[in-house]
Protein backbone atom coordinates (compact mmCIF):
# COMPACT_ATOMS: atom_id res chain seq x y z
CA UNK A 1 0.00 0.00 0.00
CA UNK A 2 1.54 3.63 -0.48
CA UNK A 3 2.94 5.78 1.81
CA UNK A 4 0.08 8.04 1.11
CA UNK A 5 -2.84 5.99 1.38
CA UNK A 6 -2.08 4.72 4.63
CA UNK A 7 -1.73 8.26 6.10
CA UNK A 8 -5.00 8.89 4.34
CA UNK A 9 -6.65 6.26 6.25
CA UNK A 10 -5.30 7.33 9.65
CA UNK A 11 -6.93 10.59 9.07
CA UNK A 12 -10.27 9.03 7.96
CA UNK A 13 -10.04 6.52 11.17
CA UNK A 14 -8.88 9.38 13.64
CA UNK A 15 -11.78 11.95 11.74
CA UNK A 16 -14.57 9.13 12.32
CA UNK A 17 -13.52 8.46 15.88
CA UNK A 18 -13.51 12.54 16.69
CA UNK A 19 -16.80 12.36 15.26
CA UNK A 20 -18.64 9.83 17.39
CA UNK A 21 -16.59 11.62 20.61
CA UNK A 22 -18.93 14.59 19.38
CA UNK A 23 -22.10 12.53 19.11
CA UNK A 24 -21.38 11.67 23.24
CA UNK A 25 -20.82 14.74 24.56
CA UNK A 26 -23.74 15.60 27.50
CA UNK A 27 -24.43 18.07 30.41
CA UNK A 28 -21.46 16.76 31.97
CA UNK A 29 -19.37 19.03 29.82
CA UNK A 30 -21.31 22.00 30.47
CA UNK A 31 -21.39 20.95 34.24
CA UNK A 32 -17.06 20.36 34.33
CA UNK A 33 -16.99 23.85 32.10
CA UNK A 34 -18.65 25.30 35.20
CA UNK A 35 -17.36 23.97 37.84
CA UNK A 36 -14.09 25.37 36.90
CA UNK A 37 -15.44 28.58 35.95
CA UNK A 38 -16.67 28.73 39.44
CA UNK A 39 -13.15 27.75 41.35
CA UNK A 40 -10.68 29.50 43.38
CA UNK A 41 -7.83 26.87 42.74
CA UNK A 42 -6.17 25.95 39.36
CA UNK A 43 -6.90 22.91 37.18
CA UNK A 44 -4.70 20.04 38.11
CA UNK A 45 -4.16 17.67 34.95
CA UNK A 46 -3.27 14.19 35.59
CA UNK A 47 -2.16 11.14 33.28
CA UNK A 48 0.73 8.61 32.87
CA UNK A 49 1.89 7.64 28.87
CA UNK A 50 0.57 8.41 26.47
CA UNK A 51 -2.11 10.57 28.68
CA UNK A 52 0.39 12.29 30.34
CA UNK A 53 1.89 13.79 27.07
CA UNK A 54 -1.48 14.61 25.91
CA UNK A 55 -2.30 16.28 29.46
CA UNK A 56 0.84 18.18 29.52
CA UNK A 57 0.02 20.09 26.38
CA UNK A 58 -4.04 20.04 27.89
CA UNK A 59 -2.60 22.30 30.89
CA UNK A 60 -0.13 24.60 29.07
CA UNK A 61 -3.17 25.46 26.52
CA UNK A 62 -5.53 26.36 29.27
CA UNK A 63 -2.65 27.87 31.14
CA UNK A 64 -2.27 30.05 28.16
CA UNK A 65 -6.00 30.66 28.00
CA UNK A 66 -6.95 32.22 31.23
CA UNK A 67 -7.31 28.84 33.05
CA UNK A 68 -4.04 28.80 35.51
CA UNK A 69 -3.83 24.92 35.33
CA UNK A 70 -0.64 22.61 35.96
CA UNK A 71 0.33 18.82 34.77
CA UNK A 72 1.15 16.56 38.43
CA UNK A 73 2.65 13.45 37.42
CA UNK A 74 0.70 10.45 39.40
CA UNK A 75 3.82 8.80 40.37
CA UNK A 76 5.09 12.15 41.44
CA UNK A 77 2.26 13.00 43.06
CA UNK A 78 2.50 9.65 45.39
CA UNK A 79 5.64 10.49 46.58
CA UNK A 80 5.17 13.69 47.85
CA UNK A 81 4.09 16.37 45.03
CA UNK A 82 0.33 15.84 46.01
CA UNK A 83 1.09 18.58 47.96
CA UNK A 84 1.02 21.09 45.60
CA UNK A 85 -2.96 20.35 45.11
CA UNK A 86 -4.94 22.89 47.40
CA UNK A 87 -8.51 21.76 48.61
CA UNK A 88 -9.88 24.45 46.04
CA UNK A 89 -8.19 22.67 43.21
CA UNK A 90 -9.84 20.73 40.52
CA UNK A 91 -8.93 17.57 38.81
CA UNK A 92 -8.79 16.18 35.81
CA UNK A 93 -8.28 13.01 35.39
CA UNK A 94 -7.10 10.70 32.22
CA UNK A 95 -7.02 7.74 31.14
CA UNK A 96 -8.49 5.84 28.27
CA UNK A 97 -9.42 2.63 30.17
CA UNK A 98 -10.26 4.24 33.20
CA UNK A 99 -8.26 1.88 34.83
CA UNK A 100 -4.84 3.12 35.29
CA UNK A 101 -3.28 1.79 38.53
CA UNK A 102 -1.18 5.16 38.88
CA UNK A 103 -3.91 7.20 38.47
CA UNK A 104 -6.51 5.10 40.68
CA UNK A 105 -3.83 5.67 43.24
CA UNK A 106 -4.34 9.41 43.93
CA UNK A 107 -7.90 9.02 44.34
CA UNK A 108 -8.10 8.16 48.19
CA UNK A 109 -6.33 11.31 48.13
CA UNK A 110 -8.72 13.11 46.04
CA UNK A 111 -11.65 12.53 47.87
CA UNK A 112 -9.99 13.05 51.59
CA UNK A 113 -9.08 16.89 50.05
CA UNK A 114 -12.50 16.91 48.49
CA UNK A 115 -11.30 18.18 45.57
CA UNK A 116 -13.89 17.84 42.56
CA UNK A 117 -12.54 14.96 39.99
CA UNK A 118 -13.39 15.40 35.89
CA UNK A 119 -12.22 12.63 34.42
CA UNK A 120 -11.68 11.53 30.83
CA UNK A 121 -11.73 8.35 30.04
CA UNK A 122 -13.47 5.75 27.03
CA UNK A 123 -14.97 3.74 29.90
CA UNK A 124 -17.96 5.75 31.87
CA UNK A 125 -18.58 2.30 33.61
CA UNK A 126 -14.71 2.27 34.99
CA UNK A 127 -13.47 2.88 38.54
CA UNK A 128 -12.10 6.37 37.54
CA UNK A 129 -15.29 7.58 35.99
CA UNK A 130 -17.37 6.43 38.65
CA UNK A 131 -15.41 8.02 41.52
CA UNK A 132 -15.50 11.75 39.06
CA UNK A 133 -17.95 14.37 39.87
CA UNK A 134 -18.20 14.75 35.98
CA UNK A 135 -17.13 12.41 33.11
CA UNK A 136 -16.45 12.98 29.78
CA UNK A 137 -16.54 10.28 27.31
CA UNK A 138 -13.86 9.72 24.32
CA UNK A 139 -14.74 6.41 23.78
CA UNK A 140 -13.57 5.81 20.17
CA UNK A 141 -14.36 3.62 17.32
CA UNK A 142 -11.31 2.13 16.52
CA UNK A 143 -7.52 2.99 17.09
CA UNK A 144 -5.72 3.80 13.93
CA UNK A 145 -2.84 1.85 14.65
CA UNK A 146 -3.74 -1.71 13.07
CA UNK A 147 -2.45 -3.32 16.25
CA UNK A 148 -4.68 -1.55 18.16
CA UNK A 149 -2.10 -0.98 20.41
CA UNK A 150 -0.56 2.46 20.17
CA UNK A 151 -3.25 4.89 21.35
CA UNK A 152 -3.61 6.65 18.18
CA UNK A 153 -7.45 8.08 17.68
CA UNK A 154 -7.91 7.81 21.35
CA UNK A 155 -5.23 10.34 22.22
CA UNK A 156 -6.21 12.62 19.59
CA UNK A 157 -9.74 12.32 20.74
CA UNK A 158 -7.70 13.43 24.71
CA UNK A 159 -6.57 15.98 23.04
CA UNK A 160 -9.35 17.59 21.12
CA UNK A 161 -11.44 17.19 24.20
CA UNK A 162 -9.12 19.22 26.37
CA UNK A 163 -9.10 21.88 23.64
CA UNK A 164 -12.83 21.45 23.66
CA UNK A 165 -13.03 22.90 27.68
CA UNK A 166 -9.91 25.10 26.86
CA UNK A 167 -12.24 27.52 24.22
CA UNK A 168 -15.28 26.73 26.29
CA UNK A 169 -13.59 28.00 29.41
CA UNK A 170 -12.02 31.04 27.25
CA UNK A 171 -15.22 32.05 25.50
CA UNK A 172 -17.13 32.14 29.21
CA UNK A 173 -14.93 34.37 29.80
CA UNK A 174 -14.26 36.32 27.29
CA UNK A 175 -10.48 35.49 26.97
CA UNK A 176 -9.01 38.41 24.17
CA UNK A 177 -6.56 39.08 22.17
CA UNK A 178 -5.02 41.37 24.49
CA UNK A 179 -5.18 38.49 27.47
CA UNK A 180 -3.71 36.25 25.22
CA UNK A 181 -0.53 38.50 24.35
CA UNK A 182 -0.14 38.96 28.38
CA UNK A 183 0.65 34.98 28.60
CA UNK A 184 3.11 34.83 25.50
CA UNK A 185 5.05 38.57 25.48
CA UNK A 186 7.45 36.91 23.72
CA UNK A 187 5.44 35.71 20.73
CA UNK A 188 4.79 37.64 17.44
CA UNK A 189 1.01 38.43 18.65
CA UNK A 190 2.28 40.03 22.19
CA UNK A 191 5.08 41.73 20.32
CA UNK A 192 1.99 43.00 18.43
CA UNK A 193 -0.13 43.69 21.10
CA UNK A 194 2.19 44.71 23.86
CA UNK A 195 4.74 46.56 21.92
CA UNK A 196 4.65 50.68 20.62
CA UNK A 197 5.32 52.02 17.29
CA UNK A 198 8.21 54.02 19.05
CA UNK A 199 9.76 50.52 20.20
CA UNK A 200 10.17 48.79 16.93
CA UNK A 201 9.99 52.14 14.27
CA UNK A 202 13.76 52.50 12.82
CA UNK A 203 14.61 55.88 13.15
CA UNK A 204 18.43 56.27 12.40
CA UNK A 205 19.78 57.20 8.98
CA UNK A 206 16.02 57.75 7.46
CA UNK A 207 16.43 59.20 4.37
CA UNK A 208 15.50 62.77 3.61
CA UNK A 209 15.71 64.83 0.80
CA UNK A 210 14.91 68.64 -0.52
CA UNK A 211 12.06 69.70 -2.76
CA UNK A 212 14.58 71.26 -4.73
CA UNK A 213 16.41 67.83 -4.84
CA UNK A 214 17.42 66.70 -8.51
CA UNK A 215 16.24 63.29 -9.74
CA UNK A 216 19.36 61.24 -9.27
CA UNK A 217 19.47 62.45 -5.93
CA UNK A 218 16.17 61.17 -5.43
CA UNK A 219 17.04 58.03 -6.83
CA UNK A 220 20.40 58.05 -4.73
CA UNK A 221 18.49 58.48 -1.49
CA UNK A 222 16.13 55.89 -1.67
CA UNK A 223 18.46 53.35 -2.70
CA UNK A 224 20.58 54.04 0.31
CA UNK A 225 17.82 54.15 2.94
CA UNK A 226 16.38 50.75 2.38
CA UNK A 227 13.15 51.48 3.04
CA UNK A 228 11.71 51.68 -0.32
CA UNK A 229 10.80 55.85 0.12
CA UNK A 230 12.37 58.82 1.35
CA UNK A 231 10.86 62.11 3.38
CA UNK A 232 10.51 65.10 1.71
CA UNK A 233 12.08 68.02 4.22
CA UNK A 234 13.63 67.02 7.45
CA UNK A 235 12.67 65.92 10.75
CA UNK A 236 11.18 68.77 12.27
CA UNK A 237 9.05 69.70 9.28
CA UNK A 238 8.28 67.45 6.30
CA UNK A 239 6.24 68.34 3.11
CA UNK A 240 5.56 64.81 2.31
CA UNK A 241 7.13 61.31 1.14
CA UNK A 242 7.78 59.78 -2.31
CA UNK A 243 7.49 56.09 -2.38
CA UNK A 244 9.27 53.47 -4.81
CA UNK A 245 5.54 53.37 -6.05
CA UNK A 246 5.33 57.31 -6.43
CA UNK A 247 8.80 56.70 -8.40
CA UNK A 248 6.76 54.13 -10.57
CA UNK A 249 3.65 55.96 -11.63
CA UNK A 250 6.03 59.26 -12.14
CA UNK A 251 7.99 57.24 -14.91
CA UNK A 252 5.13 55.54 -16.57
CA UNK A 253 3.86 58.71 -16.92
CA UNK A 254 6.83 60.65 -18.12
CA UNK A 255 10.19 58.46 -19.35
CA UNK A 256 11.94 61.92 -19.23
CA UNK A 257 13.76 61.96 -15.90
CA UNK A 258 14.63 65.82 -16.41
CA UNK A 259 11.02 66.64 -16.35
CA UNK A 260 10.21 65.00 -13.16
CA UNK A 261 10.14 67.10 -10.06
CA UNK A 262 10.35 66.00 -6.50
CA UNK A 263 6.92 68.39 -5.51
CA UNK A 264 4.69 66.76 -8.00
CA UNK A 265 5.90 63.17 -7.22
CA UNK A 266 5.08 63.32 -3.55
CA UNK A 267 2.05 62.77 -1.67
CA UNK A 268 1.71 65.65 0.45
CA UNK A 269 -0.40 64.18 3.11
CA UNK A 270 0.65 60.83 4.51
CA UNK A 271 -0.12 58.77 7.39
CA UNK A 272 1.52 59.22 10.38
CA UNK A 273 0.98 57.91 13.67
CA UNK A 274 2.33 58.75 17.03
CA UNK A 275 5.29 56.76 18.51
CA UNK A 276 3.23 55.69 21.67
CA UNK A 277 0.50 53.80 19.73
CA UNK A 278 0.50 50.23 19.58
CA UNK A 279 2.13 48.16 16.88
CA UNK A 280 -1.44 46.07 16.49
CA UNK A 281 -3.26 49.36 15.92
CA UNK A 282 -0.73 51.16 13.47
CA UNK A 283 -0.65 47.31 11.46
CA UNK A 284 -4.21 47.40 11.71
CA UNK A 285 -4.34 51.04 10.06
CA UNK A 286 -1.82 50.13 7.15
CA UNK A 287 -4.06 47.07 6.33
CA UNK A 288 -6.52 49.37 6.01
CA UNK A 289 -4.79 51.53 3.91
CA UNK A 290 -3.01 48.58 2.04
CA UNK A 291 0.28 50.54 2.30
CA UNK A 292 3.58 48.79 4.46
CA UNK A 293 5.70 51.91 5.87
CA UNK A 294 4.00 54.35 7.80
CA UNK A 295 5.66 57.94 9.39
CA UNK A 296 5.86 57.96 13.18
CA UNK A 297 5.87 61.61 14.66
CA UNK A 298 3.73 64.49 14.98
CA UNK A 299 0.79 65.01 12.11
CA UNK A 300 0.40 68.48 14.16
CA UNK A 301 3.42 69.55 13.67
CA UNK A 302 4.61 67.39 10.75
CA UNK A 303 7.72 66.42 12.30
CA UNK A 304 9.33 62.62 12.23
CA UNK A 305 10.65 60.54 14.83
CA UNK A 306 11.05 57.72 12.61
CA UNK A 307 9.34 54.78 10.11
CA UNK A 308 7.53 51.62 10.78
CA UNK A 309 7.23 49.07 8.15
CA UNK A 310 4.58 46.34 8.63
CA UNK A 311 7.30 43.23 7.43
CA UNK A 312 9.78 44.16 9.82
Amino acid sequence: MAMRDIAKRVFDIEIESLQYVAGLLDEKFTQAVEAILNTKGKLVVIGIGKSGHIGRKIAATLSSTGTPSFFLHPGEAFHGDLGMVGVNDIITLISYSGETEEVLKIIPFLKWNKNQIISITGNPNSTIAKNSNYHLNISITREACPLALAPTSSTTATLVMGDALAVALMESRQFQEEDFARFHPGGRLGHKLLAKVKDLMRSDSLPYISKDASFTELLLSMSEGRLGMVIVGNKDFFEGIITDGDLRRALLKNADTSKLSIVDMMTRNPIIVEGDEFVKQAESLMIEKKITTILVGSEGQRSIVGVYQIFN
